[in-house]
């Protein structure tokens, strides 16, 4: 039997593919203040705006390529029972050839309807036009988490993380909860590997070891040891 691999990712991992992350210290996307583009409010206040701030994103999601860090991770499969549990929004693991992959956050190329989140849809290029509607006959919006709304597969997630024989973090800065949690569910026996340039402490974690790289550097060289 295989063992299984469950990897978070993080912003960390994209962004050598050019997506930026909003966890910057002045607290802004883009330019834009986070609670002006990605909360339920600002939805409420200006639909217009945040739809326009996330067809911009998906126009850049669309554009960007996996790098070696997503591409490397694929290679795990031909070993291990891989899932991947990404915070991102981007495609870019599938893109690369990932095969299981559970989207904390949702994923930018669906929408969803305003009226129920269950009802998604897939995205046709990169924009999402006011006027266009779900079969309820309700707003499409962008298939993402904002602040303030629950994140629907952290169970799915938490379960996941509890039967891992290794978890590797990569390219976050576990400062995003519910997901910078989920370490908390990894058996005590099970190895755990942190790829980050800064490599934040874990708090109540012992036993982590730290890889201080860059995604694009670090990961391939922790999956090349682990096919070894």
């Amino acid at each position: 039997m295989k063992k299984k691999i469950v990897i978070l990712t993080g912003a960390g991992i994209s962004a050598e593919s050019g997506l930026n992350t909003f966890r910057d210290a002045d607290g802004l996307w883009e330019g834009y203040d986070v609670n002006d583009v990605a909360t339920p409010e600002a939805w409420d206040r200006d639909p217009v705006l945040v739809q326009h701030f996330y067809n911009l994103r998906r126009k850049a999601v669309l554009e960007a390529l996996p790098n070696a860090a997503h591409k490397a991770l694929v290679a795990l499969e031909a070993r291990y029972e891989v899932t991947i549990i990404t915070q991102n929004i981007d495609d870019l693991h599938e893109r690369a050839g990932s095969s299981h992959i559970v989207h904390l956050h949702g994923i930018i190329t669906r929408s969803q309807s305003s009226a129920n989140p269950a009802l998604t849809y897939p995205v046709e290029g990169w924009e999402l036009k006011m006027g266009e509607k779900c079969e309820l006959g309700s707003q499409l919006r962008p298939h993402v988490v904002w602040f303030g709304e629950p994140v629907p597969m952290i169970e799915e997630a938490a379960r996941l993380a509890a039967q891992a024989d290794i978890f590797m973090i990569i390219g976050t800065s576990l400062l995003v909860y519910p997901a910078a949690g989920l370490v908390n569910f990894v058996p005590r026996q099970a190895r755990k590997i942190l790829i980050d340039p800064k490599a934040p402490k874990v708090a109540g974690v012992s036993g982590i070891e730290s890889v201080k790289m860059k995604a694009g550097e670090g990961v391939p060289q922790v999956v090349r040891e682990l096919l070894l």
